[in-house]
């Protein structure tokens, strides 16, 4: 029998569904939880989990507005008008850069190819020439770089990338929130953009690295630019990103590969959300019937093992699906990582609390947990009747 290559498998997996490409805001929910099986290959095989979790029954509850991508659109518009001309002033007030114009590198398109691996081959040989002192440019627009996530190759694109200030490369992030006297309205907000920048710098450095150039050359720093006040007007501000650069090295260190966890589907699982209609392009909103079940996608899903806790419905499409399964079986992870961490061996709270009864006997392996819960459990009652 012919043995496919491992990427075969996850093409076959989605099926006829277009590819749904990595992003930095994928890769920081996937290291959020690295032990998601379910999220590492749904990310690796391109799977659309929102419409994944909408065929199995559960809406996604978060994302962002049509109206707030386009202001956010609009904004980048305003930012990059005039050869950049608002990120060069910026540049010169934070970075201190000696110019008062730029050269700008497109790398929109790559010789006419917009296709991610040719303008990440244009990408790489530009910043190699400027990092070796052979080419003079200020900024790269949207440069493509990878990144090995979970087996895989993740292109990425940051919405900038500057040089010549100081001999470093910094990552520049435009977003639309705003900074009202100098500090950000939403600082979730900024924490979840240090971390896609933490992202895109960890993928500079290693490409810097695999070139044989000194991955320091890149800057721990990031050049975040948002609306300031309520006057639209760029502002920017330089973070430092040291803390998250190393969580999100140490997490990527610690996820499987996907091709690895997919070898173990049952023969025949799909994970295909397109419709019957070859070429159809459309998910979800064509109004043809679907290529797949939803009961063959269910199985599929859940043969998936998935790692949940309550912080998953801040940043996965699927989080309300894996919550209604960890209610299903009383996993303990549906009550938090700390719980999830203070039961090992444990799969169930109904198990643990059939232990503290003496109705269930434990294994061996269980043997420390459960002593840890029946002195918790005691120190728990002797509160209670000192209170009393």
């Amino acid at each position: 029998m012919p043995q496919h290559p491992p990427e075969d498998r996850l093409a076959r997996l989605r099926g006829s569904g277009p590819e749904q490409s990595y992003s930095a805001r994928k890769i920081t929910a996937l290291t959020a939880n690295p032990a998601c099986d379910r999220r590492a290959v749904l990310d690796a095989a391109g799977i659309d989990k929102a419409l994944l979790a909408r065929r199995l029954g559960h809406e996604p509850r978060f994302g962002r507005s049509p109206f707030a991508i386009a202001r956010e659109q609009g904004f980048q518009a305003q930012v990059t008008w005039g050869g950049w001309a608002e990120l060069i002033r910026l540049m010169r007030q934070e970075l201190a850069a000696p110019v008062e114009e730029a050269a700008v590198a497109d790398l929109n398109e790559a010789a006419g190819r917009a296709t991610p691996a040719a303008r990440h081959r244009l990408t790489r040989g530009l910043i190699e020439r400027i990092a070796a002192g052979h080419e003079e440019r200020l900024i790269l627009d949207h440069p493509v770089i990878t990144l090995e996530v979970a087996g895989r190759t993740a292109y990425l694109e940051p919405d900038a990338l500057t040089h010549r200030v100081g001999g470093l490369f910094y990552v520049v992030e435009i977003r639309s929130f705003t900074a009202l006297d100098g500090q950000a309205e939403d600082p979730a907000a900024v924490a979840e953009t240090a971390r896609q920048a933490a992202v895109h710098i960890l993928a500079l450095r290693r490409a810097f690295t695999a070139a044989g150039l000194d991955p320091r050359q890149v800057a721990h720093e990031f050049l975040l630019v948002c609306p300031q006040d309520f006057t639209n007007r760029p502002y920017g501000r330089l973070l430092d990103v040291r803390q998250e650069l190393d969580v999100i090295e140490f997490q990527l260190g610690r996820l499987r590969r996907a091709e690895d966890i997919a070898s173990w589907l049952p023969r025949g699982s799909t994970l295909d959300v397109g419709c019957a209609v070859d070429g159809c392009g459309r998910l979800g909103d064509c109004g043809h019937p679907p290529r797949r079940a939803d009961a063959e996608l269910a199985a599929s899903a859940a043969a998936l093992d998935a790692s949940y806790t309550p912080a998953c419905l801040r940043f996965c499409e699927m989080a309300r699906y894996c919550r209604d399964e960890a209610e299903a079986t009383a996993s303990p992870a549906r009550l938090g990582t700390s719980v999830r961490g203070d039961l090992p061996g444990i799969d169930s709270t109904r198990l643990a609390l059939a232990y503290l009864d003496g109705t269930a006997v434990p294994d061996p392996s269980q043997a420390d947990a459960v002593a840890l819960l029946r002195d918790a459990a005691r120190l728990r009652a002797l509160r209670a009747g000192g209170a009393a």
